[in-house]
């Protein structure tokens, strides 16, 4: 028993956890060296600032430690337990600094975001951060606080993009390299695109023909597609949304993975709204008073489901990917301004907040895009191919309208329309100096229609472009860029009849009962050239920018061959098959300081249409509903104006930001001399403060931001447009990351106050403006950001 408790008490003590302390110095300087790494055999350790390590819980008299640090050569040790004990001072380890001899390295890369100074056209890069801190119910609403950058309206998941007073189909929306096409001529039909799928935006202002083809008039909003995951990778991230003003609640997840070469993406986003509320109570529309129910602009409720998908592949020198997206929607209009018919209605409107009655629509946009990148020595071939599928339907109760009879079913209107698109550009890197790229474009839609409401006919458009444009570098600091494209285009209308008859006079007094024919069968070309040239020159923070451009527009199918009634806009609308091309001719010019603390940029503008197209109020009534009647027409236009914007941090904490747009808008010939442009924005600032605070437990980075718009009147009105009065309106942002799960990934937070004093006013470019409905009163809002 003796000998046996004395073996156990050897081979304990044997194994006695014991503790290895040391210190890494410099043993040129003998100055202490942080960051080192000590390992031994199931030993890790890594030095402080003082050089100091501790390694516990040794349970062996004898290890080897490799000390190794970058710029250091590598060192072995041997440490037993009676060299270190816990009482002796700390092991004094000398590192020789290491001499190595490295090749030079070069980097090339191309600066995606340096790429809007470069370029001679007035452009914006925004990215995920700003999308991030500045969404609202819409892209295009989130996209407003930049200047020159503005929306119209419609109830309050609905907007259309407005840059420097011109929209509809004279701003062109592209998406993963192929125009979105959608029913974008109408004042009431939305962009059917789920924000939270977009990473990254290039915002134009100008004119961009060159590249994007006819339409790109007035600007474009190039959404680019997101990066592609690093290898080896997998994230996701939840955000959750809420709203007092509509009740709005909304989800969106997203998901990106790659391995070595594949990748794919996806998300899924669901929003459900109710009637949003109005700081008024009652509605004035056509000499009518419409009494509000709880301040709930009756009618506004809708829904959106949007997926997406995206596989892609990459290697060396290819990149492929192909995405899948649907956006499904249903919105109520607000049902005190269609056709005055719920006046008489037995629908109960203000049963419910979140019931979606007549009238409404229903829209579906299905689209599938491919885009790919070859690289062939000093070649990139890019090539986009796209199918868009859009359909579009308006309900609204079955009511006879002058000699037409009760219609059977709801569809008032549907639309019908695919796209299908084709891309090819050769990007050619000649040398340092010179960089030329060409390509051309391609197009087809066919829209068709249904319901017993008519207003456009059925049509099929064709367009094909070819472009070539020259980007020289003189040197670090002078680029100039020239381009010419030329664009063909062929439209074909069908005939169509009503589908009840209409009494009409004949030449000898009698009265026959006819189908009367609202379309015909026509077929129509156009062509243009356009061109542009621009300078750009850097000096140290300050770049200058001089565009001069030519660019043009093809007549739509509403504006040659509309001929029915609007019942949103309570109006007979007609087109005009004479109509030619829009030609537009425009100058920009930008100046963009840039300095540790202040930030500014002046971009002014001046623009000229031979042609311009809208539809002109007459004189007129129709006989069946004695409406106005409204005509396109054209008319020579003079436009200037322009923003300018400053940013400056006044202390580390405290930063501001001031900003300003103003456009006029001339009519120099035509029916509506000496007046302005329909929905011409005022004059506007916005200034802005951001302050940041200190953080505060798992709260990180918070910060303040405190918007205040001030907006001019709008007297300069095109009748029967009436003045709008200006307004002053106030927004409050908070924002943080809150480390709630973990240390290592934080939830981004946003707490938002819109229209914090419940103002009542009127945004003249908004759609509702027209029937007398205020913006919306207060709102408050919070999001969450939640990663994975």
């Amino acid at each position: 028993m003796f000998l046996f408790w004395g073996i156990y008490i050897t081979a304990f003590a044997q194994h006695i956890p014991h503790q290895i302390k040391g210190k890494v110095l410099n043993a040129s300087s003998l100055n202490p060296i942080e960051g080192v790494t000590v390992m031994g055999n199931g030993l890790f350790a890594v030095t402080s600032a003082s050089g100091e390590f501790y390694i516990n819980n040794v349970k062996t008299d004898h290890c080897v430690l490799t000390i190794s640090h970058v710029g250091f050569e590598i060192k072995q040790i041997h440490v037993t337990n009676d060299e270190n004990d816990e009482d002796e001072e700390a092991i004094k380890i000398l590192l020789n600094p290491s001499r190595t001899s490295l090749k030079e390295v070069q980097l090339y890369a191309k600066k995606q975001f340096h790429q809007p100074i470069e370029m001679p056209m007035i452009s914006k890069q925004v990215d995920k951060e700003f999308m991030e801190q500045n969404r609202e119910n819409s892209l295009m609403q989130t996209l407003s606080k930049i200047p020159g950058v503005t929306t119209i309206n419609i109830g309050s998941g609905q907007s259309k993009p407005v840059i420097r007073g011109l929209g509809f189909n004279r701003v062109v929306v592209v998406q993963n390299g192929v125009k979105h096409e959608a029913q974008q001529w109408g004042a009431d039909h939305g962009l059917e695109i789920d924000q939270y799928a977009v990473e990254s935006i290039k915002l134009i202002k100008g004119p961009a023909a060159i590249m994007y083809g006819s339409d790109a008039i007035a600007g474009v909003v190039d959404i680019q597609q997101p990066s592609i995951p690093l290898k080896n990778t997998f994230k996701g991230e939840v955000n959750v949304l809420g709203e007092s003003n509509n009740d709005l609640l909304g989800i969106s997840t997203g998901i990106t993975a790659r391995t070595n070469q594949w990748f794919y993406r996806t998300r899924l986003t669901y929003r459900d709204f109710a009637d949003y509320k109005v700081p008024t109570n009652k509605i004035s529309y056509e000499n009518y008073l419409f009494n509000l129910h709880d301040n709930n602009l009756r009618n506004t409720a809708g829904k959106e489901a949007d997926a997406s998908f995206s596989l892609g592949y990459k290697n060396n020198n290819f990149i492929t990917e192909t995405t899948f997206s649907n956006v499904n929607a249903k919105n109520g209009f607000f049902a005190n301004a269609h056709g005055l018919e719920v006046r008489n209605s037995d629908i109960d409107y203000d049963s419910s907040n979140r019931d979606i009655d007549f009238p409404y629509h229903k829209v579906n946009h299905f689209k599938i895009t491919n885009n790919t990148k070859i690289a062939l020595g000093d070649h990139q071939l890019v090539i986009d191919v796209g199918f868009q599928n859009n359909i579009r339907e308006e309900h609204s109760e079955p009511v006879p309208h002058g000699y037409m009879p009760k219609p059977e079913n709801s569809k008032e209107r549907r639309f019908h329309k695919n796209t299908y698109s084709l891309n090819i550009k050769d990007d050619i890197h000649i040398n340092d100096q010179h960089h030329l790229v060409a390509g051309i474009n391609l197009e087809q839609q066919q829209n068709t229609i249904g319901g017993w409401g008519f207003l456009i006919p059925t049509y099929q458009r064709f367009t094909a472009g070819a472009f070539v444009y020259h980007q020289l570098k003189i040197n670090q600091k002078l680029d100039i860029m020239s381009g010419i494209r030329y664009d063909f285009g062929l439209i074909n209308t069908k005939e169509h009849f009503d589908w009840y008859r209409t009494p009409v006079e004949n030449n000898d007094g009698t009265t026959s009962q006819v189908y009367l024919q609202r379309a015909r069968n026509k077929s129509l070309d156009f062509s243009n050239f356009s061109g542009s040239v621009g300078v750009n020159y850097q000096h140290h923070n300050t770049t200058y920018k001089v565009n001069i451009g030519k660019s043009f527009r093809m007549p739509l199918a509403n504006e040659l061959a509309s001929d029915g009634i609007n019942y949103h806009m309570y109006r007979y609308e007609r087109g005009n098959i004479n109509l030619q091309p829009e030609s537009s001719y425009q100058a920009d010019v930008e100046f963009n300081y840039a300095g540790n603390k202040v930030h500014v940029n002046v971009s002014p503008f001046v623009n000229y249409f031979d042609n311009y197209i809208y539809l002109n109020p007459t004189s007129n009534y129709d006989n069946s509903e004695n409406l106005q009647t409204y005509e396109f027409t054209q008319a020579k236009v003079f436009r200037y104006g322009g923003e300018v914007s400053v940013a400056t941090t006044l202390f580390k904490k405290l930063e501001l930001q001031a900003s300003g747009e103003y456009v006029y808008s001339r009519q120099t010939s035509g029916a509506k001399k000496g007046f302005t442009l329909p929905f011409s924005p005022p004059l506007s600032g916005l200034f802005t403060a951001t302050y940041l605070f200190k953080d505060l437990s798992f709260i990180t980075s918070p910060k303040l931001v405190v918007d205040y718009k001030i907006t001019a009147s709008q007297e300069e009105i095109v009748p029967p447009e009436e003045i709008t009065e200006g307004f002053q309106v106030m927004n409050i942002s908070w924002f943080a990351n809150l480390y709630l799960l973990n240390k290592t990934q934080s939830v981004k937070a946003k707490f938002k106050i819109n229209n914090v004093f419940n103002t009542k006013y009127f945004n003249h470019t908004s759609f509702y403006r027209l029937i007398d409905v205020p913006e919306p009163g207060r709102n408050f809002s919070i999001s969450l950001t939640i990663p994975f």
